[in-house]
């Protein structure tokens, strides 16, 4: 019985496969570029893939330095959204209490947990986007009466249109509202 009153979609966030991928290999590219550029200022082989003493420092040897901190730090805040699990959460639709929560963790600091709390009598209708081409976009927005509309759908991969129009049409159906599509 509690099941058919609470809907609850967990959202990923940052913890995607493709961040941990990026992160990787953006801190392994770095790593290479400092070492090549270190070991052009010493001129030593510090690497040992190839002869790194063909690199002058000035200016070859110190861009790949550049380089080199630019990508670590990258990956550094790669690293670190991964760990706080930056724009991680949770919509949860609860009938029994009648409220909407859209839950988002931010990055450390004052605004760390980001919580949105509705009634569900405030909700006018879930409106789906789908936009085709080069970069598609394929989102679910909840509009609130008043407000902005809501996004509720992951950011970076976007969803089949069968998966989009299932999820928007099982919550509108949930929620008893209309159901809105805008194409492009």
């Amino acid at each position: 019985m509690k099941n058919e009153l609470i809907r609850r979609y967990n959202v990923i966030g940052s913890r995607r496969a493709s961040n941990y991928l990026w992160a990787f290999f953006i801190f392994l590219g770095s790593i290479g570029f400092l070492i090549t550029g270190f070991s052009s200022y010493f001129n030593i082989n510090l690497f040992f893939i190839f002869n790194s003493k063909n690199i002058i420092f000035f200016p070859q040897g110190l861009i790949m330095c550049f380089y080199g901190f630019l990508g670590l730090i990258f990956s550094v805040y790669l690293w670190l959204t991964i760990l706080w699990s930056v724009g991680g959460g949770f919509n949860e639709f609860n009938k029994s209490e009648g409220v909407v929560r859209i839950f988002r963790w931010g990055f450390p600091g004052t605004n760390r947990r980001i919580l949105l709390e509705y009634n569900i009598d405030q909700i006018d209708s879930i409106r789906i986007e789908l936009k085709q081409g080069l970069n598609p976009r394929r989102m679910i927005y909840l509009q609130i009466r008043g407000k902005k509309e809501i996004p509720l759908t992951r950011v970076g991969q976007p969803l089949t249109l069968e998966e989009i129009e299932s999820q928007a049409a099982e919550l509108a159906k949930f929620l008893q509202v209309s159901l809105l599509m805008n194409q492009s």
